[in-house]
């Protein structure tokens, strides 16, 4: 006998910023201003957000014109060891 396994109903917010691709200020921002799903009430002090409407909510998003940066996802330099980047002069 195999186990099934159960697609989550809620999520919570630090699930529905990876799933969404927003950061944590941008979800609470946008349920404020009422262009994101607000969460549930799950119990006295926790919260989720339902899967299905946050489904809805990325389907119903327009779709961009725009392409992706051609860099998207590259490492940002950093300097190294060393190197006198970020280091202050003084005279």
């Amino acid at each position: 006998m195999s186990a099934k396994r159960i697609a989550p109903i809620f999520l919570d917010l630090p699930a529905v910023v990876q799933a969404v691709a927003l950061s944590e200020s941008t979800v609470q921002e946008l349920v404020r201003q009422g262009q994101f799903p607000a969460p549930r009430q799950l119990s006295g002090r926790r919260v989720g957000w339902l899967v299905r409407e946050l489904e809805a909510w990325a389907e119903s998003r327009p779709v961009s014109q725009l392409l992706p940066p051609p860099n998207t996802g590259a490492p940002k330099p950093r300097p190294r060891k060393g190197d006198a980047a970020g280091v202050m002069m003084v005279q």
